[in-house]
């Protein structure tokens, strides 16, 4: 089962990825074994995560997320805890 999720960085910026299990991606961006994007930006916590079931859901989901500006990002963020 995999997961797309959203992580607001150490300078403010949000990355977006998918993993089977978003704890462990979680920790192992925090321990600098994660992307180069989070290594270079630092992380600072999940904002967002999303179980899509299987791997072409969420890199389809992935994809639409990453292709939104910030606001946008965040506007999706406040709108799914608000529901």
């Amino acid at each position: 089962m995999y997961s797309v999720y959203l992580i607001r960085c150490k300078d403010g910026s949000i990355y977006t990825g998918i993993a089977t299990d978003v704890r462990r991606r979680f920790a192992e961006h925090k321990e600098g074994k994660g992307g180069r994007y989070t290594r270079s930006h630092g992380v600072k916590k999940i904002l967002y995560a999303e179980r899509c079931g299987s791997r072409s859901t969420a890199l389809k989901k992935e994809a639409r997320l990453k292709s939104l500006r910030r606001d946008k990002k965040l506007e999706f963020i406040h709108s799914k805890r608000t529901k």
